[in-house]
């Protein structure tokens, strides 16, 4: 069981963590195991968080409180402009980086991530409209376009928004194999396809 622990931040886009927090809920439910993931999410402070377009959520942790994650999900939207100024959120991403078994992000969560130092010297993307923002935060990263996640071992980056999903189900397919992941992806009825990342 692999402790999954996502961000939450103001404004942060309620695709680029949901997602993420579906694929690894579910993931393993329907079989003889079990489910192989424990996924709660993670804030600053343990308020409710004002995500994009007004939804409220109630993070189960704060980064004192939670658990000690295996992975770390880092989501984008609007809020990164401040988070990646954030000293708390930065400091705790350096924390987990040192321990985790896997750093990914959603979207504009690479900026942040990037801001960290935990993109130099890779190659990383993310939002469509992010590109000078990731390139403007990391100078040393090599920027792809075109690309729905980039898979560097220890960090893996994906594009914006619903393509949270297929760095998700990659993870899954990386950790627990490609079958695991498809009955994943069967299950919530998503067109999932293998074969669509680049490797850093």
């Amino acid at each position: 069981m692999r402790n999954v622990a996502i961000v939450l931040f103001e404004d942060v886009e309620v695709l680029d963590f949901a997602g993420p927090f579906e694929i690894f809920s579910v993931t393993g439910q329907r079989s003889p195991s079990g489910a192989q993931f424990r996924v709660y999410t993670v804030a600053e402070t343990s308020g409710l968080v004002s995500a994009r377009n007004g939804l409220l959520v109630q993070p189960h942790f704060t980064f004192e409180t939670c658990p000690p994650p295996d992975i770390v999900v880092m989501p984008g939207g609007r809020g990164t402009v401040t988070q990646q100024r954030n000293p708390v959120l930065l400091a705790w991403l350096q924390a987990q980086a040192q321990r985790v078994e896997l750093m990914t992000s959603v979207c504009s969560g690479s900026v942040v991530l990037g801001a960290v130092g935990l993109l130099d010297g890779l190659r990383a993307t993310t939002h469509h409209s992010d590109l000078d923002d990731l390139r403007a935060a990391a100078p040393t990263v090599t920027v792809l376009e075109h690309v729905r996640f980039v898979d560097n071992g220890f960090v893996i980056t994906s594009a914006g928004v619903q393509a949270g999903m297929d760095m998700s189900l990659h993870v899954v397919s990386r950790l627990l194999g490609k079958e695991a992941a498809r009955e994943t992806a069967h299950h919530i009825e998503y067109l999932w396809e293998p074969e669509q990342h680049v490797d850093g």
